[in-house]
């Protein structure tokens, strides 16, 4: 059947007439770098930040094969995927972690332009020590996303950057000759005690946010000798936890690879590792029904680069679904976004804990 971005689908993430699965700045990259995709050889192509598989599943309908594809949001993957399946170019690609092995003598890369400088910095300095001499980046995304500060962390990985002209508010930066490659090495603080490391793109960075500091502050001992922290980011909560109560054991989880790659060395710092377990899920997929009794939560409230209420919902459910009766959903949201009405629903019975002039805290009971 004849390819079509048009076609594409979200799924498994949210998705509505408003969220596409590919953008103008999908089809100025793949217009950019067309011919540089041409005649290329089996693996030759990496693909890096595809948000759905728009990128990848055009390169392969226009005949690549061998494509390495490296998306942080495990949701992405899953979408590539059932796209992948649709459009019957299954087998066309595979999904790697972000590592050498993923770039390794790569001579075209596409790339959507990650929002944070730090994970720009990362990227481009793994992709001029293993790929090849020859390689040529196409790193494109939305104007409104762009900054000119893009071009200089390219420029310290490239001789080259050239500038794409502007189309339906979207720009493609092209670098060559990369020097200077690097491995890359998370950011490192220490706040209230805690270790903390996180690589670019992790949210919050090396920091503490003041919504997860207020979390903190008021959670009590998990009873049970067990604890899941959900949507864990760099790992502070369930480095905290496994710190503050020595027998306890924490399962800390995130659909972000970024995350997961921070989370575990924040808790390898911390020396709490052994009884720290960090995995990408997609929510809880992987845990049973009734299987916990305490579970933190900081949920995000973004989709990509979309702002959205529609996630926080989603993961009480799924919360919900793990806890055991009597098990606790403890949860910190801007005070401005009212979930309490969603926790009392899917959760069940909702008390105030805390709040200060911007967020709030609350326990989550799951009836029977």
């Amino acid at each position: 059947m004849p390819f079509s971005l048009d076609a594409l689908r979200r799924w498994p993430d949210l998705e509505a007439p408003d969220l596409l699965a590919a953008d103008a700045a999908d089809r100025l990259i793949l217009d950019e770098s067309a011919e540089a995709r041409t005649d290329l050889a089996d693996g030759e192509l990496v693909v890096i930040g595809d948000a759905y598989g728009a990128l990848t599943l055009a390169s392969a309908a226009a005949g690549a094969r061998g494509i390495r594809v490296h998306q942080d949001e495990l949701t992405g993957e899953q979408a590539l995927a059932a796209n992948a399946e649709t459009t019957q170019l299954t087998g066309s690609f595979t999904s790697h972690a972000r590592d050498a092995a993923l770039v390794e003598d790569a001579r075209v890369v596409l790339l959507r332009l990650p929002r944070a400088l730090r994970e720009l910095h990362d990227i481009a300095g793994l992709i001029a020590r293993y790929a090849h001499p020859d390689v040529v980046v196409f790193a494109g995304g939305r104007l409104k996303h762009m900054t000119v500060t893009m071009n200089d962390v390219l420029r310290a990985r490239f001789e080259r950057v050239d500038v794409s002209h502007a189309r339906q508010k979207s720009r493609v930066l092209i670098a060559r000759g990369p020097h200077d490659g690097a491995d890359p090495e998370p950011e490192r603080a220490r706040i209230d005690g805690l270790e903390v490391r996180a690589f670019g793109g992790a949210f919050a960075g090396a920091s503490l946010d003041i919504g997860t500091r207020l979390l903190l502050a008021h959670l009590p001992e998990p009873r049970g000798g067990e604890a899941i922290d959900l949507a864990c980011g760099t790992g502070i909560v369930a480095a905290t936890l496994a710190t503050r109560h020595p027998s306890l054991r924490v399962l800390a989880c995130d659909q972000s690879a970024i995350a997961v790659e921070s989370a575990r060395a924040t808790t390898e710092a911390n020396g709490v590792g052994d009884r720290v377990t960090v995995v990408r899920d997609d929510m809880l997929r992987s845990r049973p029904d009734d299987s916990a009794s305490f579970i933190a939560l900081n949920p995000p409230f973004h989709s990509g680069a979309a702002v959205t209420e529609g996630i926080a919902p989603r993961m009480f459910a799924e919360a919900a679904r793990v806890l055991r009766p009597g098990g606790e959903l403890w949860t910190v949201w801007n005070s401005a976004l009212q979930y309490r009405p969603a926790l009392e629903r899917l959760v069940g019975p909702t008390r105030q804990v805390a709040r200060d002039r911007k967020f709030t805290v609350t326990v989550s009971t799951r009836t029977a």
